[in-house]
């Protein structure tokens, strides 16, 4: 009865030890790979609901509608800025300059506008972040 449990004290202590000396640090490559995923997790977001913004119609758009197409737009934005270290310097300046002119110009909509005019007024805006999504997307072999 001494040998098992000596035996099993001393099987417990070297799983333990080897549990102990195993890493969970990732690879440089691992990091890579994780943070491309996200990534590109976080740029498929931004185009769904940019096209979601972009599809609203002017004609039935409400003002609601628009700020919240707008503020999802907005929030997958600071998504990917969290994500952009894996993007080129290219790719990451055209989506940046598109997302802060959208903001811009959203922005600058006098507080009476209808849906309809914001989402007139806002269509290049829309349409650039939705070119330059795409194109970041395309680089970086999202999907």
């Amino acid at each position: 009865m001494k040998r098992f449990v000596a035996s099993g004290l001393l099987c417990a202590a070297v799983v333990l030890g080897a549990t102990a000396c195993s890493s969970d640090d990732t690879t440089p490559e691992e990091e890579a790979t994780k943070a491309a995923a996200e990534l590109c997790t976080s740029l498929t977001q931004l185009k769904s609901d940019n096209a979601a913004l972009k599809a609203l119609s002017p004609a039935t758009a409400t003002k609601d509608q628009m700020k919240s197409a707008y503020d999802a737009v907005q929030t997958d934005w600071q998504n990917v800025k969290k994500n952009t270290t894996t993007l080129k310097s290219a790719e990451k300046s055209a989506v940046t300059t598109a997302a802060e002119n959208l903001k811009k110009a959203y922005e600058g909509l006098p507080g009476d506008t209808t849906g309809k005019d914001a989402l007139t007024q806002l269509q290049p805006q829309i349409q650039a972040l939705d070119t330059a999504v795409t194109e970041a997307a395309t680089t970086q072999k999202c999907g």
